[in-house]
């Protein structure tokens, strides 16, 4: 079953095409890749499913429910939850009320969001951060409470935009085995932007490329990195 649907999406700002015509399926509890150059249209595709920007053409369904022209809040609360590639927490709250307020979106109340947000810590290994002022996270850090906000939301889709970048290796090889956990435990369906291709190999089980705002390939991994139109935009030959 697909959770999400997105058909023919298309947005142009200024004339300039910044996505054209792009559709693809995310299998419900799949983890899903979308890769391609800067300036592809990786980012404002997401701000699309997620209703920052209303699409000039195309429609997005979730768990077949139609969110076109939903405002982003509707949408998380519909059950997407996002991460930004400019991590920006509260940096004067401590981590556990930073996802406090994620968990917020699923809880009416602060004493049963901070039980979410407590556990969705645990997970993240971030718990015993908890009561320290997000200040005082370092990078990699900062990244997993970006990760923590939108978990706590409880969303059905994760959507994770370079949440690898500025990681070393071995800071890479951990998240994807938290994603990993997370999806394998959870069932939670991931869509991640990534130019880090060793996380993507080791993580996504199907991967789309965009390229220029187009959808250029689709696939399994190992197909997908042996495509020369990837090759050739993206990989280099240096990639295989």
């Amino acid at each position: 079953m697909n959770l999400l649907e997105v058909r023919g999406l298309s947005k142009s700002f200024s004339g300039l095409r910044a996505v054209s015509d792009v559709s693809f399926n995310v299998p419900e509890h799949s983890l899903f890749a979308m890769i391609g150059p800067n300036g592809a249209g990786k980012t404002t595709c997401f701000n699309l499913i997620a209703g920052v920007f209303p699409p000039d053409e195309g429609t997005v369904a979730l768990g077949g429910r139609a969110i076109i022209g939903f405002r982003p809040d509707q949408i998380c609360h519909a059950g997407i939850g996002r991460t930004f590639q400019v991590v920006k927490p509260f940096p004067q709250m401590t981590v556990l009320d930073n996802v406090i307020v994620g968990a917020l979106n699923a809880h009416r109340d602060v004493a049963s969001a901070r039980r979410e947000a407590r556990g969705v810590l645990e997970r993240l290994h971030l718990d015993a951060k908890a009561d320290h002022l997000a200040a005082s996270l370092t990078l990699p850090e900062r990244k997993r409470l970006e990760v923590a906000r939108a978990m706590a939301t409880r969303p059905r889709l994760l959507l994770l935009d370079e949440v690898m970048a500025g990681l070393r290796p071995t800071e890479v090889d951990e998240m994807v085995g938290v994603f990993r956990r997370i999806n394998a435990e959870t069932g939670l369906t991931i869509l991640l932007i990534e130019h880090v291709m060793r996380a993507v190999m080791a993580l996504a089980q199907h991967i789309v490329v965009l390229h220029h705002g187009e959808k250029i390939c689709e696939g399994a991994p190992e197909a997908v990195v042996r495509d020369p139109a990837v090759l050739e935009c993206y990989l280099g030959e240096g990639a295989v």
